[in-house]
């Protein structure tokens, strides 16, 4: 029996199933760009969400044939003539925004899907990097897009992306702007899974929702151990990871999971 959230807004519906919480950005007739509306909830459902015990995992998806085009361009205005005072409220203004989304998916302490149906372009690429996993169906595909409208990028893409392809691919794909399809995003490490269309939703969840029977402790530990490899050197990360065993080695997930392996059945992990 899945469960509703209020999310204030109805460009953006959540639902919760079984530990799984599907976040989907419902603007289909603007193939769900970001906005004024949507962006602020999705920041307020987030915060939501990390906080409730009855969710182990987040799916963020679009609704229709897109993931997230990203942002808006239609109520996009330049700034040629803002003052330095202007200039400096606007910089202050998008780092702030950019810290309360991508940097808060990035270090959420639960695990995050992006399943993308079809394009996740600009702002919306970023949005779907900074998850922990992305699923893709075979129409979906990623786009810069940032150089079609003059702009050099947002919303922490360029990091994502350097990260995962290395920056010589990574200048490509933001110089020409040009579209990383299913596959060539699979190849390139960008997607966990190209899934069938029809067979996308589904199987995510079916993803979700054997990650949601772990120890969220211990997943929400293994996320930090894995983020901070990417940081820290050697030596800091295994003293990190002995402090995180010895946390976990502490909960009675952990004595259910012993437990459960000398009796040959399935761990039954509380939380706790």
């Amino acid at each position: 029996m899945s469960q509703k959230i209020d999310t204030k807004t109805d460009q953006l519906l959540c639902e919760v199933e079984g530990q799984v919480a599907t976040i989907t950005l419902n603007r289909p007739e603007k193939r769900n760009a970001l906005g004024d509306v949507i962006t602020p909830a999705l920041r307020f459902t987030l915060a939501n969400l990390e906080t409730n015990d009855d969710v182990r995992v987040i799916i963020i998806t679009g609704a229709g044939k897109a993931f997230c085009s990203g942002g808006d361009v239609f109520s996009m205005k330049g700034k040629s003539e803002a003052s330095e005072r202007d200039r400096n409220d606007s910089i202050k203004d998008l780092q702030d925004k950019q810290r309360t989304l991508s940097l808060r998916l990035y270090h959420l302490s639960k695990p995050t899907i992006a399943v993308i149906p079809g394009a996740a372009a600009g702002a919306g690429m970023s949005l779907a990097l900074s998850c922990d996993m992305r699923i893709c169906g075979t129409s979906g595909f990623f786009v810069t897009g940032f150089g079609d409208i003059g702009l050099s990028g947002d919303y922490g893409g360029s990091w994502q992306l350097t990260r995962m392809v290395g920056p010589t691919k990574a200048k490509e794909l933001y110089f020409t702007g040009r579209r990383i399809r299913a596959e060539e995003a699979l190849s390139l490490g960008l997607i966990n899974e190209v899934i069938e269309d029809d067979l996308l939703f589904e199987h995510a969840k079916e993803v979700a929702r054997l990650i949601s029977s772990r120890s969220p402790k211990a997943i929400s530990f293994m996320k930090q151990n894995i983020n901070q490899a990417l940081e820290d050197d050697f030596e800091t990360c295994l003293d990190w990871e002995a402090v995180r065993q010895i946390y976990c080695m502490e909960t009675k997930d952990f004595a259910e999971g012993v437990s459960a392996f000398r009796e040959k059945r399935k761990p039954r992990f509380l939380g706790i």
